[in-house]
């Protein structure tokens, strides 16, 4: 199995614009559920800590295989994803590790 977290910092001005931004990527990533071929769990999960170096969200999923985590990176739905949060996303942090 592989695990593949991500991270952001999401463009925003203000706090309203900083929830809308992150509910969206949230509702965003989550609608993948069921639709990648391989993809085992995924949850988004929201910072609530508020200190200044934590990012505001982060994507946690997992894979059968790394053929299903590569799958993942061109699948249609995923690049969909991406392209409707465009330049949402200041920042990003990943990290894929197996485990077993």
């Amino acid at each position: 199995m592989l695990k593949h977290i991500v991270m952001w910092d999401l463009r925003a001005d203000t706090p309203e614009e900083k929830a809308r931004a992150t509910q969206l990527l949230k509702c965003k990533f989550e609608s993948l559920r069921g639709q990648i071929p391989g993809l085992l769990h995924i949850e988004v999960g929201v910072d609530s800590s508020r200190v200044g170096y934590a990012c505001d969200v982060v994507l946690y999923s997992e894979f059968d295989s790394q053929a299903s985590l590569d799958g993942y990176a061109t699948h249609p739905a995923h690049l969909r994803v991406r392209e409707e949060l465009g330049d949402l996303r200041i920042a990003r942090h990943q990290v894929d590790y197996a485990v077993g």
